[in-house]
């Protein structure tokens, strides 16, 4: 158990499963899917199949006796390749003794073998994998540049600010005073109002990199299928098929990663001649590749749904932000629940771009109820007197265009 924590203790330092005051929520929970739950997984396979104490040697290969040292017909055999015999992968030749394994057994040069050559770089497929999932994410963090966690920093306890003075608690956490609430809401209202009608390059950023999230998964999947020579489109369906129909066939994942292997292995002799060895591989590794592999086809599988859902919800929002005031009103009392509710100022939403309705809404994930409900009556108000400031401009400039309309 001991070896298993140290294994994995290298990722918790790299991974935060929940926020902290000192985090922002800059994205949703399809995008943490990718670079948190995806990453994960990804790295955590790459370790394990990399760690020998959990399985031993990755392969272990039998050679007639005292003929070569066995540490050298395992290295030549797992850094060059083993193959199996296709005419040999059935279930009923072995349960009658005819052959010892699925794939083992004699053949000739006109029968088809199959050369397994992937599982010497699995741990590093799935490591480079896991960081392009990564990717999207170091875009968008570069792109937002800390925008939102620089408004919202210091307000996680901001309903408590009751009192003139600041407050400290116990952790090094510290309740604003009002004066501190009031100058950062203040400050929030002014970024907002000065952005107002920009925020668009920030939207579709990150509706860029949702797309790419979408993207990147599809091409995992066939990245995937051609690292394990066409066999990953379908395994799981195959597999599950298999499940239900037995038959004299081997099952799809005692093909794609068999257990017992062949490898042969050319030295000199005595006399100069050259000896050929047919070795007998015991692939340990491939009990637990089998299983990554599986699961990764059922992942990616679930992972481009939900994704190509997030994007359709994408565009729902796009289309819906300015037209629906009940739309509104469900969507920020789901990013911001709590008793107060201000959603009588959203109707204010159809003057905003979508580029400063999706600032808003991330607003609301990441302020309090009441704080947010401050904020945003306050920000209506703005806006009714900037809208009363423009009529009032364009009234007092009416009569000076009379006598051009009278000309």
């Amino acid at each position: 158990m001991a070896s298993i924590l140290g294994t994995f203790s290298v990722l918790k330092d790299h991974l935060k499963l929940k926020y902290t005051e000192d985090n922002a929520v800059i994205d949703n929970i399809v995008f943490r899917l990718h670079y948190r739950a995806t990453f994960l997984i990804l790295v955590s396979g790459s370790l394990l199949v990399s760690a020998r104490q959990f399985f031993g040697e990755h392969i272990k290969c039998i050679i007639d006796k005292g003929s070569l040292p066995s540490n050298v017909v395992d290295t030549f055999c797992f850094f060059t390749s083993t193959y199996t015999v296709s005419k040999h992968m059935n279930k009923t030749l072995v349960e009658l003794g005819h052959i010892p394994h699925p794939g083992v057994g004699p053949f000739t040069k006109d029968d088809e073998i199959t050369h397994h050559v992937y599982y010497q770089w699995v741990p590093f497929v799935l490591f480079f994998q896991a960081l392009l999932f990564y990717i999207p994410r170091y875009l968008w963090r570069n792109a937002e540049g800390g925008r939102m966690k620089a408004l919202v920093s210091g307000l996680h306890l901001a309903t408590l600010a009751l009192h003139e003075e600041k407050t400290q608690l116990e952790g090094g956490r510290t309740i604003p005073s009002k004066r501190d609430r009031d100058e950062k809401i203040q400050q929030i209202r002014n970024a907002f109002l000065n952005r107002l009608h920009i925020n668009r390059p920030w939207a579709y950023y990150m509706s860029f990199c949702e797309l790419i999230n979408f993207t990147n998964v599809l091409v995992q999947i066939y990245i995937t299928d051609a690292f394990l020579g066409g066999a990953f489109l379908d395994l799981g369906l195959t597999t599950t098929q298999f499940e239900h129909s037995p038959g004299d066939k081997m099952t799809p994942l005692d093909i794609v990663f068999p257990k017992v292997t062949k490898c042969t292995f050319h030295k000199y002799g005595p006399s100069g001649t050259i000896q050929q060895h047919d070795a007998l591989c015991v692939m340990a590794l491939n009990i637990i590749n089998e299983k990554i592999y599986i699961f990764l086809w059922f992942w990616f599988i679930i992972l481009a749904i939900v994704t190509g859902l997030g994007l359709v919800w994408r565009m729902l929002t796009m289309l819906l932000h300015s037209r629906s005031i009940a739309f509104n009103r469900y969507i920020f009392s789901v990013a911001c629940p709590g008793k107060y509710n201000p959603w009588n100022v959203l109707k204010l939403t159809h003057d905003y771009y979508y580029g400063d309705w999706l600032f808003l809404y991330y607003l609301a994930k990441n302020l309090d109820n009441y704080v947010f409900k401050e904020l945003l009556e306050k920000l209506a108000y703005d806006l009714e007197e900037r809208k009363a400031e423009r009529l009032r401009q364009l009234k007092s400039l009416s009569p000076e265009n009379e006598p051009l309309k009278q000309a």
